[in-house]
């Protein structure tokens, strides 16, 4: 065979046809009936879809901020959860009687359960890269539109309330978590307040606050010591001086002289106004040592028989009693070297406790450091949480009276006109393709197994011979009354064909309902 491209000629295939007619026609109608029968038996199945709009929070966020998650893709995950969950489920099928017929006795629950679930859907919407949805949708599809429309509205209303029911339970539980963490932060925080009072009590004197306090005291303590120290010497002066005195009076008893008594008490008064001069210029006269000598000096001359205004006069005393004086002020002396050695140790024991005092002070600073640190911190979180559980509390109030973001619906489930499924315009399609393709194919499948010469051009191209002459058919009478009808009846089929077609195309572009209504009418009359 030549490698001559083949000219594909349109008569050929018009020939192919005609010769063939009968297989494309046939199964052409068959494929229409069963497209028309399949239109009509084959279950409607209709969608009630309701819209809702999210609603953002009235009331400013600068002035109540929601503590209620604004996640709408998480809430409407859960929410959804919830409407597919088999408790809500089974209750929407025992209130709106679904799979009541006989023919779903043998159904179990999970079944219808699970047939339900398939046949709701919740899309979001409006919802754009980096920005939060402000809608979605809840589709039902079912057989009945009425009972579609009903439970897609039942449906919607079930997510607004849950909606509502879980923001004021996530916002109640958020204010109750915050009120359990201020219980217990508010107990962390009396422990550590108790402890930092007892630290106080027990190391009061010793704390930073007290330490210039206690460093005045102890210069006040040393300057009493000094000046109990002055006055010790004082009294031992005096002690030594009225020791001396008692002395010479016992030389003057001894000696029972009365002038060198009198000299010798002369002598003494003398050094006694002495004594009393040097204190005065160094104390005021009121200090217990110049107020002492004073009364010395009186006792002294209040003893004399006979005194004189001059100063320098000898002066007759009672020796006895001047001795015994003595002695009685050496002991009052002696008692107060006592006294002021008393005094003079336990200043010295004031001043090692103060000192004590003193040197503890750095370590209680540190310790008392860390303590109102951890105050600090403890306060701080009770703080905080004390402004959140107030905020919280602000919140719960929003969200009770449903001031917070809501779920409105803008376009809610009307009863459904037309269905969504079977699709009629693909089903008249795919039939239309498959009873054309089905005949076609028979027609072509044949034609290539047919080896015939057709032309006599394809012997000429076949053989190499050329064609001297053709014989043309010879009709029979019969032959010609078999072709006529062969015809008539493929035009009829030809016409019965496009009239299944027609009616298939009125069923599948047209509304089916009101279709079936006019061809039962019509059939009535």
């Amino acid at each position: 065979m030549a490698d001559k491209k083949e000219i594909i000629k349109i008569d050929r295939y018009v020939e192919m046809v005609l010769k063939g007619r009968w297989l494309i026609i046939i199964p052409f109608c068959l494929a229409m009936i069963t497209g028309i029968y399949l239109a009509m038996t084959l279950p409607r199945i209709y969608s009630a879809e309701t819209l809702i709009l999210v609603q953002p929070q009235r009331v400013p966020s600068d002035y109540v901020r929601s503590v209620v998650s604004t996640n709408l893709d998480a809430r409407l995950s859960s929410i959804s959860q919830e409407i597919m969950s088999r408790s809500n489920l089974e209750k929407i099928i025992d209130r709106f009687k679904l799979f009541a017929g006989s023919q779903y006795e043998k159904m179990y629950m999970e079944e219808k359960v699970e047939n339900l679930r398939k046949r709701i859907e919740v899309k979001v919407l409006g919802a754009k890269r980096g920005q939060a949805a402000d809608a979605f949708s809840i589709s039902f599809k079912g057989r009945q539109p009425e009972t579609v429309m009903k439970i897609a509205n039942a449906l919607a209303s079930y997510v607004i309330n849950e909606n509502l029911k879980d923001r004021e339970t996530q916002a109640i539980g958020t204010s109750n978590f915050l009120e359990a963490e201020l219980k217990t932060m508010r107990q962390r925080l009396e422990v550590v307040e108790e402890s930092l009072k007892n630290y106080r009590k027990q190391y009061m004197g010793e704390l930073p606050e007290q330490l210039e306090t206690n460093l005045n005291i102890l210069d006040r303590l040393q300057a009493q010591i000094d000046d109990r120290a002055e006055s010790l010497r004082n009294a031992k002066d005096r002690a030594a001086l009225i020791e001396n005195q008692i002395q010479a009076a016992r030389e003057m008893r001894a000696t029972q002289v009365s002038g060198q008594s009198e000299s010798e008490y002369t002598i003494t008064l003398r050094q006694l106004r002495e004594q009393l001069a040097s204190l005065k210029n160094r104390y005021t006269a009121r200090h217990p040592d110049v107020i002492r000598l004073e009364k010395r000096i009186a006792d002294l001359e209040a003893e004399s028989d006979d005194t004189t205004p001059d100063a320098q006069m000898p002066i007759k005393i009672n020796k006895n009693s001047t001795l015994a004086a003595n002695q009685r002020q050496l002991q009052a002396v002696k008692r107060d070297i006592g006294n002021i050695l008393t005094e003079i140790d336990q200043l010295h024991h004031d001043v090692r406790k103060y000192q004590e005092r003193v040197e503890n002070t750095p370590k209680r600073e540190q310790e008392l450091m860390s303590l109102r640190r951890d105050y600090s911190n403890i306060q701080a979180s009770y703080n905080s949480l004390l402004n959140r559980r107030l905020e919280a509390e602000i919140s719960v109030n929003m969200e009770r009276k449903q001031k917070g973001e809501q779920f409105r619906i803008i376009d809610s489930a009307k009863i459904p006109q037309k269905p969504v499924s079977p699709d009629m315009k693909k089903l008249f399609l795919l039939t239309l393709v498959i009873g054309l393709g089905i005949g076609s194919g028979i027609v072509f499948l044949i034609d290539l197994q047919n080896t015939a010469f057709r032309r006599a051009k394809e012997i000429e191209d076949v053989l190499g011979l050329p064609v001297l002459a053709t014989v043309p058919v010879i009709l029979q009478r019969k032959d010609t009354l078999w072709r006529w009808f062969n015809t008539v009846m493929s035009v009829c089929a030809v016409m019965v064909s496009l009239t299944l077609m027609a009616g298939f195309a009125v069923l599948a572009f047209k509304r089916i309902d009101l279709t079936m209504a006019f061809v039962r009418r019509f059939l009535n009359l």
